[in-house]
């Protein structure tokens, strides 16, 4: 997972500086790049032939882009390799994970890490919730009581992953817009609601965590 994000990372930053060379390109050049798709832009640029310009700035474009394009079609090539990696680890270790509504590979890798790099932390379903600053933290003061704040602790990777799984569930899942929606009319505020989803979501993905 460390080695997918950084490949994602590089990939991105690569294809941030085709998109910024395209704008300072010759005008020839800039209009036959400008718009392209991220797949078109790279199989183009890919293709460019710096020898073939006489004008000293083109060449330079040419070979810029061409040589980001070439890093961008290895790093999707090792992103691939990563993902294939990955999957077969998942499949040995969580294959029901991956079941749930909502869990994919690069949550479900996410959530499993986050249970490996703290074992001791699975004792209880409530010390898993709190490792993935998910538990419920209370807020009340005076005379309010019943607040209840996020937690901010926790494995950043792991509620990251829980909070994608529901933007997934409350996109896709009719009943959990159904009860997304219900709660927002009943005048808890959208953190707040997400904040319940993902303590449910951490409970339900406890079930299917690797232990002992």
């Amino acid at each position: 997972m460390v080695a997918k994000r950084s490949a994602r990372q590089a990939r991105v930053k690569a294809l941030t500086q085709m998109r910024h060379l395209v704008i300072t390109a010759p005008d020839q050049l800039r209009c036959r790049l400008k718009g392209l798709t991220v797949t078109a832009l790279v199989d183009e640029a890919m293709g460019l032939r710096p020898s073939r310009s006489k004008d000293p700035v083109t060449a330079a474009h040419k070979a810029s882009l061409s040589s980001l394009a070439h890093r961008v079609q290895t790093l999707e090539d090792e992103i691939t390799e990563l993902d294939e990696r990955i999957d077969a680890l998942l499949a040995a270790t969580a294959p029901e994970l991956l079941s749930l509504f909502g869990v994919g590979p690069d949550t479900a890798a996410a959530l499993l890490v986050a249970a490996g790099d703290n074992p001791e932390r699975l004792h209880s379903e409530p010390a898993w919730a709190h490792l993935c600053g998910v538990a419920p933290i209370p807020a009340s003061s005076g005379k309010i009581a019943g607040r209840y704040r996020l937690d901010r602790g926790g494995d950043r990777q792991a509620n990251a992953a829980l909070w994608r799984i529901v933007m997934v569930r409350i996109a896709h899942d009719p009943e959990t817009t159904a009860y997304f929606e219900r709660k927002v009319k009943e005048g808890r505020s959208k953190r707040d609601v997400i904040r319940l989803l993902k303590r449910y979501v951490a409970r339900e993905v406890y079930r299917y965590l690797p232990r002992g």
